[in-house]
């Protein structure tokens, strides 16, 4: 819950930005507060809107700003390599990679909370205080995974050439395409990886009834035990997980 509780004071920044200005003569439970160091204030009333609203932006802000794309990504071309179409099923992918995305991303979700959802819990930060602190680890995660090549684009497509000469300065709203583009170049380069060996087994197959005359027999129907065989034997769940895992630099 700590998790989607930080998630949801990044999406907060996308609801109501900080340059946001007071409307006068607003209500007096909606207004937001100007300090003297240029930030600003939001109220508990506002505060509270924003978080009920911004959850609704939750399932994809998991899905875009964490190694969940990746994983899911890697273990559907894995099960379309296998040649199994319904096994495991959706709702069994979704869920080993929401866990599996939960474990890697525990050392991040349990800085945020260090440096940003405690202090603003106990009262010892603004709200203003409390995203910039929850923003930071979660983009070093995204910066060590994205590739440069994928950030300098959107930099330029955005405009932004002149304006940032350091990737800590990108904003969020380039930082995360940048990150989506780099997390499916890998997922599509470790699934080609897990394509092989089980493509392999299928030429063999289709050669072998070629050879036998048995060319009404789909090679499909006969390598699917042999590739389920092979997967067992080299132990790999164990190996996908590990990988995925190691991918991330853990």
């Amino acid at each position: 819950m700590r998790a989607f509780f930080i998630l949801a004071l990044i999406a907060i920044s996308f609801v109501f930005p900080a340059e946001a200005q007071q409307v006068p003569g607003g209500v007096k439970a909606l207004t937001v507060t100007s300090n003297a160091d240029g930030t600003q204030d939001y109220t508990m009333t506002l505060q509270a809107l924003a978080i009920m609203t911004s959850l609704s932006l939750i399932p994809a802000f998991v899905l875009m700003m964490t190694s969940f794309t990746r994983i899911i990504v890697v273990l559907s071309i894995l099960r379309q390599a296998i040649g199994l179409q319904q096994s495991p099923s959706n709702q069994i992918l979704v869920g080993v990679s929401l866990f599996l995305s939960i474990f890697i991303m525990a050392p991040v979700f349990e800085e945020m909370n260090e440096q940003a959802l405690q202090p603003y819990l106990n009262e010892g930060a603004t709200f203003q205080q409390t995203y910039e602190a929850a923003k930071m680890p979660l983009r070093a995660f995204m910066l060590a995974q994205t590739r440069v090549k994928d950030l300098e684009t959107f930099v330029r497509i955005g405009g932004y050439e002149d304006k940032f000469q350091d990737p800590q300065d990108v904003p969020m709203s380039v930082l995360v395409p940048a990150f989506v583009t780099s997390e499916l170049k890998t997922a599509f380069q470790i699934g080609f990886m897990l394509f092989i060996p089980f493509l392999i087994l299928d030429l063999v197959v289709a050669s072998i009834l070629m050879a036998m005359g048995m060319m009404m027999l789909s090679p499909m129907i006969v390598s699917l035990p042999f590739k389920l065989m092979l997967f067992v034997l080299v132990d790999g769940w164990n190996l996908i997980f590990g990988t995925l895992a190691n991918s991330f630099g853990l």
